[in-house]
């Protein structure tokens, strides 16, 4: 038998973790989607295109620092001190830092690359004759993104999806140092393994391990079967 409050240590903070997760890239899904496929339309203004390969390297920054660089600065701009969380005072706005919202926003921020990535390469694979008949056929920018851009590029936005989901449920710097360890709040299953491990309670890390690793295998498939049928297509 499984013991029960071996049980609710386990599912709150998974429960958050998801929640997290689904709410990260559902953002991502509506905001970043256009910021690739901006990325991936030529530009004949070369300070534009300089700009976006700037850009491109700041969104790929996630990659090269470590977590805990990123949710320190986080943390900073966010707190009453500094000018996000000073504004956020001023107009009696609840702070960011160790509140759910303020997760979200970090995720977001370190999931981007993540995103970014297999969303804007599909968007540069769409071929130039298809993109010249749609602007020939339809004036409007916004139906060719969405009739024409979107359809083409499904797939990348279907693996970006999955890939910055499951990056989501197993972060730990950034949430640790911008969200603390608020149970049913800012508690991630992530966080909640590191405690358990802490107290030596290995019982309940094995446990929340064990279902970690079923949910990464599954999803290591899953991303990796879309990629075989990306590079198919």
């Amino acid at each position: 038998m499984i013991d029960q409050s071996l049980m609710s240590d386990m599912l709150s903070p998974l429960w958050v973790s998801i929640k997290l997760a689904g709410v990260t890239t559902l953002c991502l899904l509506l905001f970043a989607t256009p910021v690739a496929y901006w990325l991936a339309k030529p530009s004949n203004n070369k300070y534009i295109a300089r700009f976006k390969v700037l850009l491109i390297g700041i969104i790929a920054m996630p990659l090269v620092l470590p977590p805990t660089v990123i949710g320190f600065y986080l943390l900073l701009l966010f707190s009453p001190s500094m000018s996000i969380g000073r504004w956020l005072s001023e107009h009696n706005i609840s702070p960011l830092i160790f509140t759910f919202e303020g997760l979200v926003i970090g995720s977001i921020i370190y999931s981007l690359p993540f995103y970014i990535q297999p969303v804007y390469a599909q968007f540069l694979r769409i071929p130039k004759s298809v993109t010249e008949v749609a602007s020939l056929l339809e004036p409007s920018r916004l139906r060719r993104f969405i009739t024409i851009a979107l359809p083409q590029a499904r797939i990348g936005i279907v693996l970006g999806s999955l890939i910055s989901f499951a990056h989501t449920i197993g972060e730990f710097g950034v949430v640790l140092m911008i969200g603390g360890s608020i149970s049913g709040e800012t508690k991630v299953i992530s966080i909640a393994i590191y405690e358990q491990v802490e107290a030596l309670n290995y019982e309940a890390a094995h446990m929340m391990s064990g279902l970690l690793i079923v949910m990464g295998v599954f999803m290591v498939v899953l991303i990796a079967s879309l990629s075989r049928i990306s590079q198919r297509s």
